[in-house]
């Protein structure tokens, strides 16, 4: 309907006001009437939907069925009730793991929100997008994504992309008038809708629906609850835990068939073989690396960056490459004038007054105030102005405000006809004004392309000619500001008189100079250290930058790169190379200066060719094809909402540092994944050989029985794998190379220890048999030994699973706590099941005497012990075939 009435109807039936946008009193009113600009709560999975989902798994349903079985006979009456108990923990242990992790992405989904420009009370501010409401009078321009559904009052070279609600993949150009009422929603074109991203050029627009109203709010069914897609280590995990899962069970067939044969108790071989099918199946392994990926988000969280998909944390572990742009991650991102250049003088802050004393140069400081998108929002008493927009367009607005000019008030003096916003292409922005009913231009941008354009300039407040050597020695001035550092952006303007009426591009020649502004960008304080932690790190940064060759050189050499002439490519260079040439080059290019977006896609093919991981940043539109094809995408906070869109990593803070935290955070979880899964895949051997051995090789009774080995999967499994998740970094972790991206889940150090481990178990074996045959000491006392012996273990040998390449004593082995508390539980459960009677009539064990306790604590320091010397004559092989290479 909104489309077939004019903006007089739509303003009027909306009750609000194109000048002066609603009040905040209306918008309270109207909040309250049509809720929050956002659609429906997805409908989130609770807590008992987690809970009821932990029973879906085959395991659970045969330990259910073992459990109803065994409550048939007498004798095994008191397993099945161990059996259920075992369910209830295993579940209530998922429960915790899997919703521990849903909450955490949920929570990172909810940090970033979408801001918009509104004209409230006759003023402009940022608010966010929920916070819009039928009537409010919003801003757009290219890179936003439409924040609700609107009808357009001003639209200049606007183009739309609407795929995400109509499926036309040609975007959209809008425009301002009245449609027929029978229009079809893709031909729409006097309307945007949320959710929409904005291709090119600006527009105003009134709100005229929010929320589920909303065109996507109307079709919101069809796009209902996504399911959180695996990363691929989550599927070659979940590939490689099949494999084992096919070895356990070819085991457990194999041990129930021998020992119904030998023992003819073909209900305790059931009973014992699918109690070794539940411990030695990693089940929990991919959960387990679900809560690792989801906490190492949250910390990168609190390091300031946002994780947009679990898949790019696993890849910031193997990021070799990493290229940025050079604003707002390597300087701070705030253009402050530093000073004014003009024909005759330069003019510093601190003497701005006595030239407006003067009355002298106002048209610069009009252009500079007049021929920017920012805007001021608040201004503060005590700390100046709240100004919103582009950096670039802050500092110019800086300048004329620094002249004692007033945005708003100028604008009420000049009626604007028109803008042309900034294109990279063009290289300026331009708006038309109408001032005493004539028409005058004002113009910024790029000196080069301003200067070119002029044919006059402004001297001392009087117009002159322009020769071609005064150009030359004005842009020799400019140029030694770019090689300082500096960005300069340069104002022009023309009068084009009262009877023209084609205002467009088209009249953008034959300016008057009237000189150039000089912003200053300061380096991030941190950012030397930050580029030294990165040599140290074996990463390999690269900076993509607009400016000249020799102010991305002063830059680069100020931070401490160190960056020779022949390390730098120029754009047009660049686009000179063929592909095969530019590969050969790429590895010693460490700037990339006067570069566009577009030249981002070749640098990430040339290294991801060479087998690297790659993390690109950019906040521009142009820059989201790049985000996309690099491995990590990282995209600024300030950035358009296109860019965060095709990112996997925002930035909530613009700084360097932050993506070193990730890169650094990625280390520590690909490490303790590696941890996780080595102990785990050690743990979950254990029981299937003490037992096949026994049975299968040498025909003796089962050594564990299953209410043993339900018992460890609960203690030796569950705690200590998620355990690993809370692991903090290794000291060493950033002052190693990049692990290579096809590295193997175990790597050699983990499969070395696992191995290790394994063969320790047939000491259990022996252990059996000497306290069972040899000493004559009973069944039930051999196997709380042995029972004793994988509990008691596990207390001491996950601590050598802290570090695979460090021993215990050169690293602080108490510094996770859950850790910690997982070594004291297994000796506690241990302990519980050995002393309390009824507990001990359900196990089957026996109390233990001191010396079995001494015992059983020498057997867990000896195998970790055990553990120590693999590693140290691993490290030692190491070293010695580096030796052999130098």
């Amino acid at each position: 309907m909104w489309h077939s009435l004019s903006t007089r109807e739509v303003v009027k039936k909306l009750k609000t006001n194109i000048k002066t946008g609603l009040s905040e009193k209306e918008v309270i009113f109207l909040r309250k009437k049509f809720g929050e600009n956002k659609l429906s709560k997805e409908e989130s999975v609770s807590f008992g939907e987690i809970f009821l989902d932990q029973f879906k798994s085959p395991l659970v349903y045969v330990l259910l069925i073992a459990g109803v079985l065994l409550l048939f006979f007498k004798e095994t009456r008191n397993d099945s009730f161990i059996i259920f108990f075992a369910v209830f923990l295993s579940v209530l242990f998922g429960f915790w793991e899997e919703n521990k992790a849903s909450q955490i992405i949920l929570k990172l989904k909810k940090i970033l929100k979408t801001k918009t420009v509104v004209l409230r009370d006759g003023k402009k501010k940022e608010v966010f997008q929920e916070e819009l409401v039928p009537g409010d009078i919003i801003f757009i321009k290219e890179g936003d994504k439409i924040p609700a559904d609107a009808r357009l009052i001003e639209a200049e070279d606007l183009k739309v992309s609407e795929a995400v609600l109509t499926g036309e993949w040609v975007s959209a150009e809008k425009k301002v008038g009245t449609l027929p009422k029978e229009t079809p929603l893709a031909e729409r074109d006097n309307m945007v809708y949320t959710g929409c991203i904005v291709e090119k050029g600006r527009g105003v627009g009134v709100v005229v629906a929010t929320g589920d109203n909303t065109e996507v709010g109307k079709i919101a069914g069809m796009l209902s609850k996504t399911k959180e897609e695996e990363t691929p280590l989550q599927q070659r995990l979940k590939d490689f835990s099949k494999k084992i899962t096919l070895v356990v069970i070819f085991l457990c067939i194999l041990i129930f068939v021998t020992g119904v044969l030998r023992e003819k108790d073909i209900l305790r071989m059931f009973e014992t073989s699918v109690a070794i099918s539940v411990g030695a199946i990693p089940e929990a392994l991919p959960i387990t690396l679900t809560v690792i990926l989801a906490i190492g988000a949250e910390k990168i969280l609190k390091k300031k960056g946002l994780v947009r998909s679990l898949k790019s944390v696993e890849t910031l572990g193997s990021t070799s490459i990493i290229c940025t742009d050079k604003t707002k991650t390597i300087t701070e991102g705030k253009m402050i004038p530093e000073k004014i250049i003009v024909f005759e003088e330069e003019i510093f802050p601190h003497k701005i007054e006595n030239i407006k004393n003067k009355g002298l140069y106002k048209d610069l400081f009009i252009s500079a105030t007049l021929c920017n998108e920012a805007f001021i929002e608040k201004k503060k008493k005590s700390s100046g102005y709240l100004i919103r927009g582009e950096e670039t367009d802050k500092g110019l607005l800086r300048t004329g405000i620094l002249y004692g000019l007033d945005k708003d008030k100028l604008e009420e003096k000049f009626k604007l006809l028109k803008r042309i916003p900034f294109r990279f292409e063009e290289k300026y922005q331009a708006v038309f004004y109408k001032k005493n009913g004539n028409n005058v231009f004002f113009v910024s941008g790029a000196p080069e392309k301003i200067i070119a354009l002029s044919n006059k300039v402004l001297k001392k407040d009087k117009e002159d000619s322009f020769s071609q050597k005064e150009k030359e020695d004005f842009l020799k001035k400019i140029e030694i500001e770019t090689e300082k550092g500096f960005r300069v952006i340069a104002l022009a303007q023309k009068q084009i008189g009262k009877k023209e009426k084609d205002i467009s591009d088209k009249l953008i020649f034959d300016l008057t100079f009237l000189g150039a502004v000089v912003l200053k960008d300061p380096l991030r304080k941190d950012v030397k250290k930050v580029i030294l932690a990165c040599k140290r790190a074996g990463l390999f940064p690269i900076i993509i930058t607009g400016d000249y060759k020799k102010t991305a050189k002063s830059i680069a050499n100020e931070i401490g790169l160190e960056v020779s002439d022949d390390e730098i490519l120029e754009g047009t260079d660049l686009d000179k190379l063929s592909d095969k040439e530019f590969k050969k080059i790429a590895p010693k290019i460490k700037i990339y200066a006067r570069a566009e977006p577009r030249h981002k896609m070749r640098i990430i093919d040339a290294w991801q060719e060479k087998g690297k991981v790659v993390a690109m940043t950019g906040d521009g539109v142009n820059d989201a094809p790049a985000l996309k094809s690099a491995d990590v995408g990282v995209a600024l906070g300030s950035g358009t909402d296109v860019a965060k869109e095709a990112s996997d990593i925002i930035l909530l803070e613009d700084s360097f540092s932050v993506i070193l935290h990730a890169i650094e955070q990625g280390r520590v979880i690909l490490d303790n994944i590696r941890k996780a899964i080595a102990y785990t895949i050690a743990d979950c051997f254990s029981c299937a050989i003490i037992i096949g051995v026994s049975t299968i090789i040498f025909g003796w009774p089962i050594p564990l029985l299953p209410v043993h080995i339900l018992w460890n999967d609960i203690l030796e499994d569950t705690f200590p794998n998620v355990s690993f998740a809370f692991e903090p970094g290794e000291k060493n972790v950033m002052r190693r190379k990049p692990t290579a991206k096809k590295t193997s889940l175990f790597g050699k150090e983990g499969l070395f220890l696992t191995l290790g481990n394994i063969v320790f178990n047939f000491l259990a074996v022996f252990y059996f048999w000497f306290f069972w045959r040899h000493l004559n000491m009973g069944i039930d006392f051999a196997r709380t030994i042995v029972f004793g012996v994988i509990c008691v273990d596990t207390a001491f040998v996950i601590f050598s699973y802290k570090n695979l390449k460090e021993n215990i004593w050169k690293i602080n082995p108490f510094s996770n706590k859950f850790l910690n508390i997982s070594a004291i539980f297994s000796l506690l459960g241990f302990a519980l099941v050995i002393y309390i009677p009824f507990l001990r009539q359900l196990f089957h064990t026996v109390p233990l005497g001191v010396k079995s306790w001494l015992f059983l604590i020498a057997d867990g320091v000896f195998t970790m012990l055990f553990m120590e010397l693999i590693k140290f004559l691993y490290n030692k092989y190491n070293k010695d075939k580096e030796k052999e290479k130098i």
